[in-house]
C-alpha cells in the first residue's frame, strides 16, 4: 500500500488488510481511539469490538511536526529509523514492547498495548515508586550501547550499522537546533517566559557556558559510539512495579553514548526539582537521587562485565592488551562517558525550560511562583552540569552539583 495518512475513517480497513492483524482482533469491527500526546506522531489504541482485551497500538509518522502542524514539514521517513532501532534493541534487550507489524512504506508500527503500564513521567509526578527501574534501565542501556559499539562489533558490522541509520539526519538536526542551539539564544521557537528574561539574557551572553555547549554539540554531531535511542526520557518509558519498557525511538542514530545516559539523568533531575520545590516531605526527592546513583553504578558494572566477556572486537585484537592495560583503559573510558553524560544532561535540562517542548513535571506546576522557582533551580543545575562536567569523577560529584 502506498503511503496514506490513517485516521478513524480508514484505519480499520488497513488493519483488516493484514491477515495476521485481522486474525489477532478476530472481530467484525474495531474501536479506534487517537491517544497520542507526543510532539511528533499520531498514536491509536485499537480494540476488538467483540473482545475488549484484544488491543494493539498503531503509531504512524506524518510528514510534519505534530506539535506545530503542517506549517512545520518533517519527513515521515523518521519512522523507518524507529522501526529499525526497535527491532535491533529487541534483539539485545527484553525491555522493548512486542512488535506485531512494521511497514516502512506506510511509516507505521503496530505494537503490543501495555495496558498495565503507564508513562513513567506521569507516575513520577504522582510520586509512585518503581523498585525495579534502576535494574531494568541499566540493563537496557548496557546491552544496547555496548553491543552496538566498536567495543563489541567487528569493524565491518559497525560500519554496516552506521550506514543503516545515517539517513536520520532530519531528526538529528532537530536535536542540534532544539537541544544545543535555540534555548541558549533568542529564538521564535522558545517558550514565552518573561519572568525568566534575566536568566535567558545571562545564558545568551555566558562565554564559558556557550563554549562548553559547542564542544558537546560537536560530539553529538561527530562521535559515533553506538546506536542510541536518541530521546531517552521518562516520557519514553512505560513502567509498572514489575516491568520497564522503552518506546518512541524515532530519534535513533549512531552517536555518543553519553547522550542517551545524559537524557535519562536530566529527566530524573527535573523530576527531583519538581518534587523538591513542591513537596514538604523530601523522601521521594531523596529516592530520585538514589535512583540516579543506582542507575549509573549498575550500568557501569554491567557494561564492564560485557566488555570483559568480549575477547575480540573492532577496537581490541586478542593478545593486544593484558588485563592491567584493559582495566586502565576501561577506567578512563567509563569516567569520560560519565562526564559526557553530565554535560549532555545539562543541555537537556536547560532546553526543557526554555525550548519548544518542556516537561510536564515543571511546566505542569499550576502556581506561577512555584513554577518559576522550579525553572530557576533546574536552569542553575543545568548550568553547573555544562560548566563542570569535566570535573565529575563519581556519582557523588553529580549529587554535589545538584545540591549546590
Amino acid at each position: 500500500m502506498s503511503y496514506t495518512i490513517l485516521d478513524a475513517s480508514n484505519l480499520e480497513a488497513y488493519l483488516f488488510s493484514l491477515p495476521k492483524i485481522k486474525a489477532f482482533f478476530d472481530a467484525d469491527s474495531l474501536i479506534i481511539d487517537e491517544i497520542g500526546d507526543g510532539n511528533l506522531n499520531f498514536v491509536f489504541l485499537v480494540t476488538s469490538s467483540s473482545n475488549g482485551s484484544r488491543q494493539l497500538i498503531i503509531k504512524q509518522a506524518v510528514p510534519y511536526l505534530r506539535c506545530v502542524g503542517e506549517s512545520y514539514p518533517l519527513s515521515k521517513e523518521r519512522m523507518t529509523y524507529e522501526i529499525r532501532s526497535l527491532e535491533r534493541f529487541a534483539q539485545l534487550s527484553p525491555h522493548i514492547p512486542k512488535i506485531y507489524h512494521s511497514d516502512e512504506e506506510m511509516s507505521l508500527l503496530i505494537m503490543e498495548y501495555l495496558n498495565s503500564h503507564i508513562i513513567m513521567r506521569k507516575g513520577m509526578i504522582e510520586g509512585i515508586e518503581y523498585p525495579k527501574f534502576a535494574e531494568d534501565i541499566s540493563s537496557f542501556l548496557a546491552n544496547t550501547l555496548f553491543k552496538t559499539s566498536s567495543l563489541y562489533l567487528s569493524s565491518s558490522d559497525k560500519r554496516t550499522l552506521v550506514s543503516q541509520f545515517i539517513g536520520n539526519s532530519e531528526l538529528c538536526k532537530l536535536t542540534e537546533d532544539f537541544v544545543f542551539t535555540a534555548p541558549f539564544m533568542e529564538d521564535e521557537t522558545n517558550a514565552e517566559l518573561p519572568e525568566l528574561s534575566d536568566v535567558a539574557e545571562r545564558i545568551a551572553n555566558d562565554l564559558e557556558l556557550k563554549t562548553k555547549i559547542l564542544h558537546l554539540k560537536y560530539k553529538f554531531m561527530n562521535q559515533s559510539d553506538a546506536l542510541l535511542h536518541g530521546d531517552l526520557h521518562t516520557g519514553s518509558i512505560m513502567i509498572n512495579q514489575d516491568e520497564t519498557y522503552v518506546i518512541d525511538s524515532e530519534f535513533a542514530f549512531v552517536g555518543p553514548m553519553g547522550f542517551d545516559v545524559g537524557a535519562l539523568i536530566a529527566n530524573l533531575v527535573m523530576s527531583w526539582v519538581s518534587h523538591t520545590v513542591q513537596d514538604n516531605d523530601s523522601r521521594y526527592s531523596d529516592l530520585i537521587l538514589e535512583t540516579i546513583n543506582s542507575v549509573w553504578q549498575r550500568f557501569d558494572e554491567k557494561f564492564r562485565t560485557l566488555w570483559n566477556e568480549t575477547e575480540e572486537s573492532a577496537l581490541l585484537t586478542k593478545g593486544f592488551a593484558n588485563d592491567e592495560i584493559l582495566k586502565s583503559y576501561q577506567k578512563q573510558y567509563m569516567q569520560t562517558l560519565l562526564q559526557e553524560s553530565i554535560g549532555f544532561a545539562g543541555c537537556k535540562i536547560i532546553r526543557r525550560q526554555f525550548g519548544i517542548a518542556g516537561v510536564e513535571d515543571i511546566r505542569g506546576i499550576e502556581d506561577d511562583a512555584v513554577r518559576e522557582e522550579a525553572n530557576r533551580l533546574a536552569i542553575s543545575i543545568g548550568e553547573r552540569f555544562i560548566k563542570q562536567y569535566h570535573t565529575v569523577k563519581t556519582t557523588d560529584d553529580i549529587m554535589k552539583l545538584i545540591k549546590a
